[in-house]
């Protein structure tokens, strides 16, 4: 990237996606969250929830807005058929990143009901939303350690197939 990257006729810096889509990272936050992410390629993250409120939760093909912040700083953001907003500054980097997940109330109060391979129940997800109750939203902002970041490809569908809970002892401790 340059080092100027916007300018008011061109707003958006240079899109250089190569030093995260393809990868996976395992990361836990402060409050001792412990997720996984892999960006599937530039448009769908696959993730698994390996501890947290709702630890035991996960995500094929999820919808995401992949931006460059600029070089080696990316951003991806979505929202879940759950009403379940998420924001994420990853910095491969430096091994950290930030996220704000914008929980709707009754994920608060039930987030049981999510834990569960999501992609198999996306109309019983939307029906939750749909009922709520959505306010107050849980705002959790948290800082994160990146502890394994690696290179697995762009598109494979073996990356995260497993149930959190099914996946051999430690694997999620793993460290690079």
């Amino acid at each position: 990237m340059s080092e100027y990257p916007t300018t008011v006729e061109n707003p958006v810096p240079e899109q250089d996606l190569s030093g995260i889509v393809g990868h996976r990272f395992i990361y836990t936050y402060a409050n001792g969250w412990q997720y996984e992410m892999y960006v599937k390629n530039e448009r769908t993250i696959d993730y698994r929830i390996h501890t947290g409120h709702v630890g035991g939760r996960w995500v094929k093909d999820q919808e995401v807005d992949l931006v460059a912040l600029t070089r080696g700083v990316y951003k991806v953001s979505w929202t879940e058929p759950t009403g379940t907003s998420v924001s994420v500054n990853v910095i491969p980097g430096e091994r950290v990143l930030h996220g704000v997940i914008f929980f709707p109330d009754w994920i608060r109060e039930h987030g049981e009901r999510t834990v569960l391979y999501q992609n198999d129940h996306l109309d019983e997800m939307r029906k939750y939303r749909d009922e709520g109750p959505t306010y107050p939203i849980y705002v959790v902002p948290e800082f994160a350690r990146i502890t394994l970041f690696e290179r697995v490809g762009v598109d494979d569908d073996t990356v995260i197939d497993t149930a959190p809970g099914d996946l051999p002892a430690g694997w999620s401790d793993r460290a690079n």
